[in-house]
């Protein structure tokens, strides 16, 4: 991370195979209503024609910038090689399938300095792959600490925004759920997540994402639990329980 900038947000996309859907997601970044942005796309050595798509936007509009890693390191890797060229005191992140509705980042600057958040999330709605239908509105608590956070699915990456002049610079872990995992990081330090209940993202369900297998999802939860916040045996089933519970009420329909 370099020298931070006062209201220029950092936006963080790592991208693989993301040819379908960069263009659009990119289009919805050029469309906010807060102009001082810089859009970060990591190229985690994509086979199809992702470096071709952001190349054409990045020659339009010099705010939207690539980053080729030059061989692949998976979601970790990208995000922290994008994090690395950010300058913004702000940095939010928005996956390459994703999209923003044009508000976001003006109201949620301006929530974050309303609330002194240091990490903020938003609620939002999830979309087809297609995007031809949208779901619910996905509603997010007032506020989540460490201990809360471990009991909770509320935060979605592409809703996060970071003030890095209170959290720090920051770096994934190479592990699953490398967000996750940095969110508990950050208010395991006492810092207090808020949640901003204004409809400002979407969240697109892609079929063959590895996060659509929900077995596997619950077992690395229960690593995270167990492997990387060294929980014991009895706490990390209670929190498993509890994140269960309301994962399941989350998705209990579209």
């Amino acid at each position: 991370m370099q020298h931070a900038t006062d209201n220029l947000v950092s936006i963080v996309t790592p991208a693989y195979r993301a040819s379908r859907f960069i263009g659009s997601t990119i289009e919805s970044v050029l469309a906010q209503e807060h102009t001082r942005w810089e859009m970060i796309i990591a190229d985690d050595c994509s086979p199809d024609d992702t470096v071709d798509v952001v190349n054409r936007y990045a020659a339009a509009d010099s705010r939207v910038r690539l980053v080729k890693l030059n061989q692949n390191h998976g979601a970790a890797g990208a995000r922290n090689a994008a994090l690395e060229e950010t300058r913004g005191r702000y940095v939010a992140f928005l996956d390459s399938d994703d999209l923003w509705l044009p508000a976001k980042l003006r109201v949620q600057l301006a929530f974050m300095a309303e609330t002194n958040a240091a990490l903020s999330f938003t609620s939002f709605r999830r979309i087809t792959q297609s995007g031809d239908r949208t779901g619910r509105l996905i509603p997010v608590p007032e506020r989540l600490d460490y201990k809360s956070l471990l009991k909770n699915t509320a935060i979605v990456t592409s809703t996060v925004m970071l003030d890095t002049s209170v959290t720090g610079p920051v770096r994934m872990t190479r592990v699953y759920y490398d967000d996750f995992v940095l969110w508990l990081s950050i208010l395991k330090r006492g810092v207090v997540a808020h949640g901003l209940p204004s409809d400002l993202a979407r969240y697109r369900v892609v079929k063959q994402s590895i996060s659509r297998n929900k077995a596997n999802s619950a077992r690395q939860v229960w690593r995270t639990y167990r492997d990387v916040e060294r929980l014991g045996f009895g706490s990390a089933a209670w929190c498993f329980a509890n994140y269960a519970c309301r994962a399941a009420l989350k998705y209990r329909s579209f």
